[in-house]
């Protein structure tokens, strides 16, 4: 994986660029607006943008990025605190709040299994045979928030997250969950047996609650399907 989206220069390592438009090869096109594929947990150098020594060098350095940045001189107007508070940060994942941030996760996860535990009625008995795991046949579709995937790394370490080259699930082998413990509030809540109105209940209330974290913690929020999270992490 290192090999092909990362390339050596001197000392450091950059993420390999598009040949033609020297863009990042994470930066893809989708319906005519450029997206990173992993913004959740791009790089410390990402999010410090666009408060980079070369663009706070003076009036005319700031205005040439912006002709190349739609973001810039729009949204909030930061102060020269904030700005060097953001320029001096640890790298994000190192950060102490983040065990906080899992903690806050798990409960989540807690609260969630206790909902459906009180609601067994509507909540629907799992046979867990696995069949839903495959989402390309059964036309199920997984979408997961950035603190369950940060959640997720955590539990299992970083280089024990899978890629999803097909459309089922890397963690269901043999029809068995083998992140039973660790699994998405989407594992959690569907079950093809429950009343669809309470699963959609379920799922905004817990789509809210993560929400609040990304806003606590500061992180950015992205709710993407499982292919799309989890090989844009392993990559």
């Amino acid at each position: 994986m290192r090999q092909k989206y990362l390339r050596r220069i001197g000392l450091r390592t950059s993420i390999v660029e598009e040949p033609n438009t020297r863009d990042c090869i994470f930066l893809k096109k989708i319906n005519d607006q450029k997206i990173c594929m992993i913004y959740p947990v791009r790089p410390n150098q990402c999010r410090m943008w666009p408060f980079w020594s070369n663009n706070l060098a003076g009036a005319d350095a700031w205005n040439r990025a912006a002709q190349k940045c739609c973001g810039i001189n729009r949204g909030k107007v930061y102060s020269l605190e904030e700005i060097e508070k953001i320029r001096k940060s640890k790298k994000w994942w190192k950060n102490t709040g983040r065990q906080q941030l899992l903690k806050r996760t798990a409960k989540i996860y807690d609260w969630l299994d206790s909902e459906i535990r009180k609601s067994v009625s509507l909540a629907g008995q799992c046979d867990a045979c696995g069949k839903c795991c495959d989402f390309k046949s059964f036309g199920h579709h997984l979408f997961v928030t950035t603190p369950e995937l940060i959640y997720l790394a955590a539990e299992l370490g970083d280089k024990n997250v899978r890629p999803m080259p097909t459309g089922r699930c890397p963690y269901n082998i043999e029809g068995k969950c083998e992140v039973y413990k660790h699994r998405f509030a989407g594992c959690r809540i569907f079950c093809c047996k429950a009343d669809a109105h309470f699963q959609s209940r379920l799922s905004e209330s817990a789509v809210a609650k993560f929400k609040s974290i990304c806003s606590e913690f500061q992180i950015p929020y992205r709710y993407s399907d499982l292919a799309t999270a989890i090989n844009g992490f392993v990559g």
